[in-house]
């Protein structure tokens, strides 16, 4: 390979690596998150869906949504806990799924 060439991959390499150490979070440091705009609204098993949905995003995510279906809610609620890992038991499915219902539900 030609010096020229060589020189530029380790210059571009050497500002990428700089960049990354610049741009990384200092571990001890903590973020403040704003007030969400909206609060769960009351229905059954809403202690549920508080202890379980709003542990990782707000509850405007639950209103913003278009009126959902049961299998729908129930497809979502499990890609939660499947795919983004939420601590949700099987059995916390159904209720969880009858309060998203109750709150933004689409009769099928």
């Amino acid at each position: 390979m030609k010096k020229s060439i060589v020189l530029g991959l380790l210059a571009f390499a050497s500002v990428a690596l700089a960049g990354i150490a610049v741009t990384r979070a200092d571990p001890a440091s903590s973020i403040t998150l704003p007030p969400p705009n909206m609060m769960l609204k009351d229905g059954p098993n809403a202690a549920l869906a508080q202890a379980k949905c709003v542990i990782c995003h707000s509850a405007d995510y639950i209103y913003i949504q278009p009126p959902l279906t049961k299998a729908q809610w129930t497809a979502e609620v499990t890609k939660m806990q499947k795919t983004y890992g939420a601590p949700i038991a099987d059995a916390d499915i159904p209720p969880l799924v009858d309060y998203l219902m109750s709150q933004n539900g689409k009769q099928s």
